[in-house]
C-alpha cells in the first residue's frame, strides 16, 4: 500500500505547474459545489416548494448548460482554455451567492438558468486543458488522479453541507431554511477562493501542424495525407457523434435519479441532513478509490472494456437501491453503484481526448457534456412527476428501473459500436 501511494505521489509531482494549480483550484471548486449541491434541493424543499419546483430547477439548469456547451466549446477552442475557465468560474461564483439568498420561485428558476449558462464556460475547458498540458501516455493516470482528487474534495463538501446545517440548528437554534442558507453561502465562498490558483495558470500555446520537408517525397506525402485525415472535420465529427449518443443515454438515465438522491433518502427513509450528506460523501469517497483502481483494470483489458465492465457491474446495485425498504441496504447499494459507475469517468475522458485531434478537443468535450446535460434537462420534470404521482416507494422504484435499463443499453451500444474499433487502435 505504501509503495502504491508513493507511486501516485511521484506521478503527481511529475505533472507541470499548470496541472498542479488546476487540480488545486478544482479541489476548492468541488468542496464548494459539494456543499451547494447536496443542500440546494433541501433548501428549496425547506422553503415550502413542491418536488415539481425542484424538478423545474434541475431541468432549466441542465437545459441552460446544454445550450451553452457548444458555443462554450467553440469559444474555448478559439480564445484558449485559461480565459474561459477564469471567466466561467468568476461568473459562477457570483451566481452561487445569488442562489443562496433568493426565496421566490421565479428568481430561483432564473438563477438556476444563469448558473447552468455560466458554469458551462468553465466546465467545457477543464478536460481539454489537462489534455493539452500532458502527453498521451500519461493521460490515463492524470485523469484518474484528477477525478479522484476532486471526488474526494466533493466528499468533504458533502459532509460539510449536512453538518454545517444540522450543527447550526442544534447549537444556535437556527431554523432549517436559515441554517441551510448559511451552508450554501459557505460553499459559494470556498468556490470563490478557487480563483486564486486559477489566476496563476499559464495559457498553453496553440499547436500548429508544421509540414516537415524530407528527402523521401513519397513517405512525406503519405505522412501529410495521414495527418490531414486525422485533423479532418469529417473524421473527428464521426467520433464525436459516437460518443455523444452514448453520453445522451447515460445522461438521460442519470437525470432521472442522480439529482434526487438526497431527496430519495430524505423522503423514503426520513433521513437527516447529516445522514444524507454522509452517505453521499461516502459514495464520492468510494468513487475516488475506484477511479484510482481504474488504470489497473485498463492495463489488463483496455480502456473500452474496463469502462463497460464498470458500468455493467454497477447496474444490479441500482435496482437494489430502487426497490429496497431498508435504509442500510439502500445506502450500500447506492455506494457501490456510485463508485462503479463513476469510476469509468476518467476512462471516458481519456478515450475522448485520445481519438479526436487537438483542434476539436474543446468541441468534443462540449458535445459530450451538452448531450449529457440535455438528458438531465429532459428528465427533471418526468422524475418529479413519477415521484409525486406514484409516491416515495414506487415513484423512485420506477425512476431507478428506467435508469438501469438506459445504462444497460448505453453500455452495450458503446461496446459493440465503438469498442472493437478503439480496441484495435490500442493494440497497435
Amino acid at each position: 500500500m505504501t509503495r502504491w501511494l508513493r507511486n501516485w505521489v511521484l506521478t503527481i509531482n511529475s505533472f507541470n505547474s499548470n496541472i498542479k494549480m488546476f487540480m488545486l483550484a478544482n479541489i476548492l471548486i468541488q468542496i464548494g459545489m459539494g456543499i451547494f449541491m447536496v443542500m440546494y434541493n433541501l433548501y428549496i424543499r425547506g422553503l415550502g416548494y413542491s418536488e415539481t419546483v425542484n424538478g423545474s430547477v434541475i431541468s432549466i439548469n441542465s437545459l441552460a448548460t446544454a445550450l451553452m456547451l457548444i458555443p462554450a466549446g467553440l469559444l474555448s477552442d478559439r480564445f484558449g482554455r485559461k480565459r474561459l475557465i477564469i471567466i466561467g468560474t468568476t461568473l459562477t461564483a457570483i451566481v452561487l451567492f445569488g442562489r443562496s439568498i433568493v426565496t421566490h420561485e421565479h428568481p430561483i428558476l432564473m438563477f438556476g438558468f444563469m448558473a447552468g449558462t455560466v458554469w458551462a464556460l468553465a466546465q467545457v475547458s477543464g478536460v481539454p486543458f489537462l489534455a493539452e498540458n500532458s502527453k498521451p501516455s500519461e493521460r490515463m493516470h492524470l485523469f484518474s488522479i484528477h477525478f479522484a482528487m476532486v471526488t474526494v474534495a466533493n466528499v468533504v463538501g458533502n459532509l460539510l453541507g449536512g453538518t454545517i446545517a444540522d450543527g447550526l440548528q442544534a447549537l444556535f437554534d437556527i431554523g432549517i431554511v436559515e441554517s441551510i442558507r448559511i451552508s450554501l453561502i459557505v460553499g459559494a465562498s470556498i468556490f470563490t477562493i478557487s480563483l486564486i490558483p486559477l489566476l496563476k495558470l499559464k495559457a498553453v500555446p496553440k499547436v500548429k501542424v508544421v509540414e516537415k520537408q524530407t528527402d523521401d517525397v513519397e513517405t512525406s506525402g503519405s505522412k501529410v495525407a495521414e495527418e490531414a485525415f486525422e485533423a479532418s472535420f469529417k473524421k473527428n465529427f464521426k467520433m464525436i457523434v459516437l460518443f455523444g449518443l452514448s453520453s445522451l443515454m447515460i445522461g438521460t438515465g442519470s437525470g432521472l435519479v442522480i439529482p434526487y438522491l438526497n431527496l430519495y433518502f430524505a423522503n423514503r427513509f426520513d433521513a437527516s441532513n447529516s445522514y444524507v450528506g454522509l452517505v453521499i460523501a461516502l459514495g464520492s469517497a468510494m468513487t475516488a478509490v475506484a477511479m484510482l483502481i481504474g488504470p489497473v483494470l485498463v492495463k489488463k483489458v483496455g480502456k473500452v472494456r474496463a469502462l463497460v465492465i464498470f458500468q455493467f457491474v454497477s447496474i444490479p446495485f441500482l435496482f437494489i437501491t430502487g426497490f429496497t425498504n431498508s435504509l442500510l441496504i439502500a445506502s450500500i447499494g447506492f455506494l457501490l453503484r456510485q463508485a462503479l459507475m463513476n469510476a469509468g469517468n476518467p476512462i471516458t475522458s481519456a478515450i475522448a481526448m485520445d481519438v479526436v485531434h487537438d483542434k476539436y478537443k474543446g468541441l468534443a468535450n462540449s458535445v459530450n457534456q451538452m448531450v449529457f446535460n440535455l438528458g438531465w434537462a429532459m428528465m427533471g420534470l418526468p422524475a418529479a412527476w413519477l415521484v409525486t404521482t406514484y409516491g416515495n416507494y414506487w415513484g423512485y422504484a420506477f425512476t431507478f428501473s428506467i435508469t438501469g435499463c438506459l445504462y444497460l443499453i448505453a453500455s452495450t451500444y458503446f461496446y459493440f459500436i465503438f469498442g472493437r474499433k478503439y480496441q484495435l487502435k490500442e493494440e497497435k
